[in-house]
């Protein structure tokens, strides 16, 4: 059987593509929830109640986003 090679290149872009659209889903997610709470003058808790489930929401985005590209790219050779 053949050893299959790792492609760096594809394996950078990947984790690349998933630090960079980490960061801002999350950045997004803190700011919405800060924001909302300040808003509606919600309070301190909720802010941070929305923050974490914003936070949930993106995990989530994040988790889908990253098993399609995988699927789609192939890391080896």
């Amino acid at each position: 059987m053949a050893a299959r090679h790792i492609n760096w290149r594809t394996l950078i872009m990947v984790v690349s593509l998933g630090i960079l659209i980490a960061v801002e889903l999350f950045g997004v997610a803190l700011a919405s929830g800060w924001a909302l709470a300040g808003l509606f003058d919600l309070g301190h808790i909720v802010g941070y109640v929305l923050m974490a489930l914003f936070s949930a929401l993106a995990a989530y985005a994040m988790f889908n986003l990253m098993r399609r590209v995988l699927k789609v790219e192939r890391l080896t050779s």
